[in-house]
């Protein structure tokens, strides 16, 4: 059998491989302590679930239009609407099994052989993957841990080319935990007006900051004609099994995004976006007990990670992350990743999200205190 060559090209989500090996380790008796995984560990919220129920009951069981039911990119249309202060319509919203597709049909809707795709490194790896799987060229900006794990803009501006096609931002990030600057926002805003960019900016962790308000390039005078937004719901409101996501679009990319669903996912489930109008219309309790668990939990680990010989790390602003610097252990990244799971603890070296991530590790503090807390343990028996 020959596949075909475009498949060397594509990446994977290195969490997925690690977790693979973790629940391998658990089904021969061992004790893994979970930090790989992107996923927060609390229920979807009990009027969501009912919600998908009675919309069994109801009758949501049969293929719906590849954008989405219109009653839900009503109501995502207001949400989004609320959220940027500015009035958008239902029909720029396009909703997806997950919003990963979102960077899938965005990148291959866009980029042609050759064209260039601005990212940021450290950062989520499906981005590079995409890119590099339609035959795009991977443009990587480097977040560096001096500049809190944020873009230089001024690194942003001297990577365009008459080759750059797409800017991807994602602020809160994945998997730094920074969060970006207004100001620089509003600095890639105008680069990318004046250069003809499209940006794509992956929102999916809005809801969870520490600290700050939501920034958003879409804000800006103008941008709603050359920004994507990504979002959904696995994180807000720990919806990850369901698969749901949504892109705010430009009005010429909406049919042609649509007619990529088409062509592959045909649509998303029926009673999993009536859940959706649940999710956004209900109480938001469980949203903001959430992020105050975060909170808590990330003091948790930024504390006891300073205090491990040769670690050093800086406290996350979103999301639930931490990017620790482990240059002085005398461990590569993948090699200290391996030594841990080896003893019980399962996270990702830096490398996974891009060649900048070297000399990083990244835990995932979706896990109960005590949890988290032996795991640190463990850490520090390791190293020292």
């Amino acid at each position: 059998m020959k596949l075909s060559t475009k498949l060397v090209r594509l990446g994977t989500e290195t969490a997925f491989e690690v977790l693979a090996k973790a629940k391998k380790l658990e089904s021969q008796g061992k004790k893994i302590i979970h930090l790989e995984i992107g996923e927060p560990d609390f229920e979807t919220p009990d009027h969501i679930k009912s919600a998908a129920k009675k919309a069994l009951d109801d009758g949501y069981t049969h293929y719906g239009p590849s954008p989405g039911l219109m009653e839900v990119r009503e109501v995502i249309a207001d949400h989004q609407s609320s959220v940027h202060g500015k009035k958008i319509s239902p029909e720029n919203v396009i909703i997806t099994p997950g919003a990963k597709p979102i960077m899938f049909f965005s990148i291959m809707a866009l980029i042609d052989q050759g064209d260039e795709v601005i990212y940021p490194n450290p950062g989520f790896p499906i981005y590079e993957s995409m890119i590099n799987y339609v035959g795009g060229k991977a443009v990587p900006v480097q977040l560096k841990e001096e500049r809190g794990f944020n873009a230089d803009v001024d690194q942003i501006e001297s990577l365009i080319s008459s080759k750059t096609k797409l800017i991807i931002l994602n602020s809160p990030n994945n998997p730094c935990g920074s969060v970006m600057d207004k100001d620089d926002i509003r600095r890639i805003a105008k680069i990318a007006s004046g250069n003809d960019i499209v940006i794509l900016t992956d929102e999916v962790y809005k809801d969870l900051y520490f600290d700050d308000v939501h920034e958003s390039v879409f804000d800006f005078d103008g941008m709603e004609n050359r920004v994507i937004i990504l979002d959904g719901f696995s994180k807000s409101y720990a919806m990850t099994g369901w698969r749901l996501g949504y892109g705010v679009f430009p009005n010429e990319m909406v049919e042609p995004v649509s007619r990529l669903i088409t062509n592959s996912v045909s649509c998303t489930s029926s009673f999993s976006q009536i859940a959706a109008i649940a999710a956004l219309t209900g109480s938001q309790d469980s949203v903001g007990q959430m992020l105050e668990e975060f909170k808590i939990r990330s003091d948790i680990v930024v504390e006891g990670l300073n205090q491990i010989k040769g670690v050093s790390c800086i406290s996350p602003k979103g999301a639930f992350y931490a990017f620790p610097n482990i240059k002085d252990t005398g461990y590569s990244s993948q090699q200290l990743s391996d030594l841990l799971l080896e003893n019980g603890v399962a996270l990702l070296p830096g490398t996974s999200f891009g060649k900048f991530g070297e000399g990083y590790l990244r835990l995932s503090f979706a896990n109960s205190r005590e949890n988290i807390k032996q795991a640190l343990d463990i850490m520090k028996k390791v190293l020292e």
